[in-house]
C-alpha cells in the first residue's frame, strides 16, 4: 500500500514538473516552434518596413518592403509595394494566384491582354481582389498607393507583350503623355 502510495506520488511530481517545462516561456517563444518545425510568429509594425527599390520585374518607381517570407523562393510571402501616382503595370500575368490589399491610396484594376483605361475598377483602401493564374490583368496607382501581396512564391510576372518587360528596356514606370509603361518578371526582391 505505501509502495502503490509512493509510485503515484513519484508518478504526479514528475508529471507536473514536465507540465509545469513545457508551458514556460521559454518553450511558449521560438524554442518551441523549432522544435516542431514550424516558423515563429512574425509582427511588423509601420515603423518596422524597410522600403527598397521595387523587383526589376516591375516597371522603375515602385518601392518593395517584404513583411514575410521570401518572395523569390517557394513557400508564403507577404510583400508591400508603394506606387507613385500615375505608376503603370502593363498587361501580364502570374503562374500562381494573386492575392492583394490595398493598404492606402487608390488602386486601379482592369482585365485583359491590353492596358484599357475605361476598364479599370477603382480600389479604395480595404479593398481585396484574389486572381486566378494566368488570368491577364493590368494596373494603375491614381495616387499614392501602398498594397500588400499575400501569395506563394517563387513571385512571378509575365507580361502579355514581351516588349513591356522592363527588364528588356529602359522606359518604363511613370505614365507619360501618350506613352505606356511596362513591368514583367520574377525576383521579387526588393533589393
Amino acid at each position: 500500500m505505501i509502495a502503490r502510495w509512493l509510485g503515484a506520488s513519484v508518478a504526479f511530481l514528475f508529471l507536473s514538473s514536465a507540465t509545469a517545462r513545457a508551458g514556460s516561456p521559454q518553450m511558449a517563444g521560438g524554442s518551441q516552434h523549432e522544435a516542431n518545425g514550424s516558423k515563429p510568429a512574425v509582427i511588423v509594425t509601420p515603423g518596422d518596413l524597410k522600403w527598397g527599390a521595387g523587383p526589376k520585374s516591375l516597371p522603375p518607381g515602385a518601392e518593395a518592403a517584404v513583411l514575410d517570407g521570401d518572395p523569390t523562393k517557394k513557400g508564403a510571402f507577404a510583400m508591400r509595394l508603394k506606387m507613385p501616382p500615375g505608376y503603370k503595370i502593363p498587361a501580364h500575368t502570374h503562374p500562381r494566384q494573386e492575392r492583394l490589399t490595398v493598404i492606402s491610396g487608390k488602386f486601379q484594376l482592369g482585365h485583359g491582354g491590353k492596358f484599357d483605361d475605361a476598364k479599370l475598377k477603382d480600389l479604395e483602401p480595404g479593398s481585396y481582389f484574389s486572381l486566378p493564374p494566368g488570368m491577364q490583368h493590368f494596373a494603375r496607382a491614381a495616387e499614392d498607393t501602398v498594397v500588400q501581396l499575400n501569395s506563394d512564391g517563387p513571385w512571378e510576372i509575365n507580361y502579355v507583350n514581351p516588349n513591356d518587360d522592363p527588364r528588356k528596356t529602359k522606359s518604363a514606370g511613370m505614365e507619360k503623355q501618350g506613352a505606356g509603361t511596362q513591368a514583367t518578371g520574377s525576383g521579387a526582391s526588393p533589393q
